[in-house]
């Protein structure tokens, strides 16, 4: 008996649906299914009797959790050619669909994490449902906010991008509606309703728009909003000390925690990721994912982001030893190697 695909991809009335097919697994990204998704979506971009484009996970509990980094895991010490393929894919599908011509409708309910972000929030329209988490947790596995996140992280209102790179903070569904992560919401059980009413009735892309007005509405009120004058002072630094030192003065229980979490993360990563979102904030968004190919092939050189993944997926101990385990222990020098332009030839190329 043959196994499920990883995405299913069909056609529905002018609707082309793509469906990530690992419920089990919480619909992590593999290297075949960013090949799937861009196959796809490169048809069906220059097909007319396509007018837009629905992605969606299989299952209640995620869209997409993440990227598999398990194997990502399994090339430490060894050929990263994997790695590079893996990342150079996944960021150029990235870009096909914040460029993409026809309306890109990511239903974001459950779990939408790291690399199921970027397959979403570059997209035309993101439809919160009432389970939906947020987060881009790299910090924590001693990596970086990737899939676009030196974009549109540092564009969100205030300061929120560098709070969430940072700590990897779980947004709900008010909150993804505040920050505009997500541009819609319905309730999760009237999600397949809004599918099933796109592939019946659009017949252009204008019809797409006000079938999605329609069907959609507001959520309550978001709880990031009220701390938003909180995240403002504490991480408008550009130096990770500052910011810890904002917080220690604060003395508040909302920044009290924020520096329980921040101690948990891997310094060099913390380090890392105030500049990617300083550089990013400056950059156009093909500029900033080729700047993430470099900063990504760097991280797997390391040590970091094999430790971050061996303490929270691996052996799940969540004790993981950084090197260096200390922020004074990384200098700006250290910082910049990370931020040293791929050599002819590495470049990320884009379809």
């Amino acid at each position: 008996m043959s196994e499920e695909p990883e995405v299913l991809v069909e056609i529905r009335g002018r609707i082309g649906v793509l469906t990530l097919n690992r419920p089990k697994a919480l619909n992590s990204l593999t290297l075949n299914m960013i090949r799937e998704m861009t196959k796809a979506l490169l048809k069906w971009r220059d097909d007319e009797k396509i007018v837009a484009v629905v992605v969606q996970g299989a299952g209640d509990r995620a869209f997409c959790a993440g990227g598999d980094i398990r194997l990502l895991y399994e090339g430490k010490g060894g050929d990263l050619s994997y790695a590079r393929g893996f990342y150079s894919e996944e960021y150029r599908l990235n870009t096909l669909i914040k460029e993409y011509p026809k309306p890109y409708i990511a239903m974001i309910d459950g779990f939408v994490m790291g690399g199921g972000v970027g397959i979403s929030i570059h997209g035309a329209r993101r439809i919160a449902g009432s389970s939906t988490v947020f987060a881009m947790p790299e910090t924590g596995i001693g990596f970086y906010p990737d899939v676009g996140g030196s974009y549109f992280l540092p564009r969100l209102s205030g300061k929120t991008g560098m709070w969430l790179a940072l700590t990897g903070a779980r947004l709900k569904s008010a909150d993804v509606m505040y920050t505009g992560i997500a541009t819609d919401f319905a309730p999760s059980d009237q999600h397949p309703m809004i599918v099933n009413r796109l592939a019946d009735d659009a017949q252009n892309s204008e019809q797409v728009s006000e079938i999605i007005d329609s069907l959609t509405g507001l959520t309550g009120d978001s709880d990031l909003q009220k701390r938003q004058e909180l995240i403002d002072q504490a991480f408008a630094k550009s130096k990770v000390q500052d910011m810890l030192a904002a917080l220690e003065l604060d003395n508040g229980e909302w920044a009290t925690k924020q520096l329980k979490i921040l101690s948990g993360k891997s310094p060099t990563a913390l380090k890392v990721t105030v500049r990617q979102m300083i550089e990013g904030e400056n950059l156009d968004f093909r500029s900033s994912m080729q700047m993430e190919l470099g900063l990504s092939m760097k991280f797997i050189e390391g040590v970091d982001f094999y430790e971050g993944v061996r303490a929270l997926l691996i052996d799940r101990d969540n004790m993981p030893v950084w090197q260096p385990a200390h922020l004074s222990d990384i200098s700006e020098a250290k910082v910049a190697e990370y931020f040293t332009p791929l050599r002819a030839g590495e470049e990320l190329t884009f379809l």
